[in-house]
């Protein structure tokens, strides 16, 4: 499977993906609005951006508690129900005079639910697409994250501003309320893809399981660590270029939005294997040449091609798909995003520590090395056993 055409003639890819972009654009819009509520209350900066980032640091947590519920539940149910919770948890985040700590208490909830979320979806999305389709799909899945998120970040500011941070929490629920009705309608209806019922031990042992193959560990630190420290970089374009940070954030989402195009739709196998650990070390290089404090426009060009380099995390991915079962590939998945976010916020932390310490170039120079030393030396991990190619159902 190659092109855009048939990829949404596949049977549910088109319902899956409205309902992944507009959950997206509930969690976009709702974060905005819930971030000024917060600030609006309590003037704190720091509040105000976990209450903006919460629910993804809890997923952290979520990950290692409830993850086997992404293999263990009929998908369309699980989804729409994952759906339905969000909208009626955001309508809550709505109510007058709710205080900041039950704020933070339902936006816990939300990372706690929204941990399996990502495993289910992907894990139905291996189920939808036959096997040469999944890194295609999962392309314009991150495309369309992407680009959302833009849009979304967007539309929030209007909402906020003509009807008030709560009525666009409630325009947020309509979202998730709008997401849970085409994953109702629109999906199939699937068993489970693992047999058993999901507990925190079951979690456990799945994760032991998946960690305890050295190939499967070497992919998610490959996917983890080096990404999460380039996010670092990005982290502070706000310092390093106080007024022309959303220039170097826009040039960084397109570069993504190019890596994904190309390397989905247009890469054949035979060549993605031997283009991903270029596409792996492009990640962190152009970043090295922050250190000689480059003019704008070579900035520019040094990100741009630097965030070509994230589309290395789908082939990354395709090879974990490729060593994992498919029992439990809703929760290999799972896992591989709740550990990328953590690295992306440990990464941006661990940034900020440093810039503190010397100052924003020197920060981005150093990150980018650590992230090529540490590509560089997962790098005979990844060369053996490559994934077999994909097969024509």
């Amino acid at each position: 499977m190659r092109s855009y055409r048939e990829l949404y003639r596949t049977p549910e890819f088109t319902p899956l993906f409205v309902t992944v972009s507009t959950q997206i654009a509930a969690v976009t819009v709702t974060g905005l609005a819930l971030a000024t509520l917060v600030f609006a209350a309590t003037g704190s900066p720091l509040l105000s951006a976990l209450s903006m980032f919460g629910p993804s640091i809890a997923q952290v947590l979520g990950a290692t508690l409830f993850l086997s519920a992404a293999d263990r539940l009929p998908p369309r149910a699980a989804i729409t129900g994952l759906a339905l919770v969000g909208c009626v948890s955001t309508a809550a985040l709505a109510l007058p005079g709710l205080p900041v700590g039950a704020l933070f208490a339902i936006v816990l909830v939300q990372g706690l639910v929204g941990s399996v979320g990502g495993g289910v979806r992907y894990g139905l999305l291996s189920e939808i697409l036959p096997e040469d389709g999944y890194l295609l799909g999962r392309s314009v899945l991150n495309m369309s994250s992407g680009i959302t998120q833009v849009c979304g970040f967007a539309a929030g500011g209007l909402l906020v501003t003509f009807l008030s941070p709560r009525g666009t929490l409630l325009a947020g629920a309509g979202l998730y309320l709008l997401a849970a009705a085409s994953a109702r309608l629109g999906l199939a209806r699937r068993p489970p893809r693992a047999a058993g019922r999901p507990s925190i031990a079951q979690t456990w042992r799945t994760n032991a399981r998946l960690w305890s193959s050295v190939q499967r560990r070497t992919v998610y630190v490959a996917n983890w660590v080096p990404n999460g420290l380039v996010v670092g970089c990005e982290a502070l374009f706000v310092p390093y270029a106080p007024h022309r940070a959303g220039v170097l954030l826009s040039v960084a989402a397109a570069g993504m939005l190019l890596g994904d195009v190309v390397v989905g739709r247009f890469v054949p196998f035979a060549l993605r294997l031997r283009l991903a650990p270029v596409l792996r070390l492009l990640l962190p290089a152009p970043y090295l040449m922050f250190a000689a404090h480059p003019p704008l426009a070579l900035a520019l060009v040094a990100v741009g091609l630097a965030s070509v380099g994230f589309s290395a995390s789908l082939l990354l991915q395709e090879r974990l798909m490729a060593l994992t079962p498919d029992d439990m590939h809703g929760q290999a998945l799972g896992l591989d995003n709740s550990g990328m976010l953590t690295m992306q916020a440990a990464g941006a932390a661990l940034a900020g520590a440093v810039a503190q310490q010397t100052s924003p170039a020197t920060a981005i120079t150093v990150m980018a090395a650590l992230s090529a030393t540490v590509t560089l030396a997962l790098a005979p991990g990844l060369r053996p056993t490559p994934p077999r190619p994909p097969t024509n159902p």
